[in-house]
């Protein structure tokens, strides 16, 4: 398959899950859009403020940004997104995000399977708190997992994962080398982009080591 109708691929199904996550958006009263994401610090308004931001991040617009935020590039995509947020109202920032659905920008660095990625996670960290089911696609869920696996920053997964070995039990993934962790390609994908919302579904004794460390970090002291 040429890269050029694996983009399309991608792409197809960047829009279908926009087009799913803005039907559901649509049903959100004000509450619903205040409500914590499951990234800290984040509501769910700043987390589609940012699915918004992704599509319009020129490399002018991140370098202004950055300084803005004094060289961090994570504060500064967190500053942005709150800004827009609180500045536009529920419905417009609704129709903003409707309105990126067929987007296919990329910002510098960044590829067709990146905002694939960042849109299937954001989607559970804004249906996950609220208790709403939004099923990830398996294909869609494959190609996210397997670009985290390879792409370093900013996750290091292959690092941090190394002494563990991951298996999807619903697509072909499979990754790394040591202690078993099985699970649906979904929430591989989340263990690797740094949620533990869904550890608990996870199997295998690897699984059960994960929960261990996740325990001690959140141990006080």
């Amino acid at each position: 398959m040429s890269n050029s109708v694996r983009d399309d691929d991608v792409w197809a199904a960047v829009a279908s899950e926009r087009r799913a996550l803005a039907l559901v958006l649509a049903q959100f009263g004000e509450a619903e859009w205040d409500q914590e994401s499951l990234c800290a610090g984040w509501r769910v308004r700043d987390v589609v403020a940012h699915l918004i931001l992704a599509t319009r991040a020129s490399l002018r617009w991140i370098l202004v940004n950055v300084i803005r935020a004094r060289g961090n590039i994570a504060r500064g995509a967190h500053e942005t997104a709150i800004r827009l947020a609180d500045e536009t109202p529920t419905a417009t920032l609704l129709a903003l995000f409707r309105a990126t659905a067929d987007s296919r920008f990329t910002p510098l660095g960044t590829t067709a399977e990146d905002r694939l990625m960042d849109l299937l996670v954001h989607i559970q960290d804004i249906a996950i708190p609220l208790g709403i089911d939004c099923e990830m696609p398996v294909a869609a869920a494959e190609t996210a997992v397997r670009r985290v696996w390879t792409m370093g920053a900013p996750f290091h997964a292959r690092k941090r994962f190394a002494d563990y070995r991951l298996i999807a039990e619903d697509s072909g993934w499979s990754a790394g080398d040591g202690t078993a962790v099985r699970g649906s390609t979904a929430d591989l994908l989340l263990l690797l982009t740094g949620r533990t919302a869904t550890l608990h579904r996870l199997g295998g004794p690897g699984a059960e080591l994960l929960r261990a460390e996740v325990a001690g970090e959140a141990e006080p002291g």
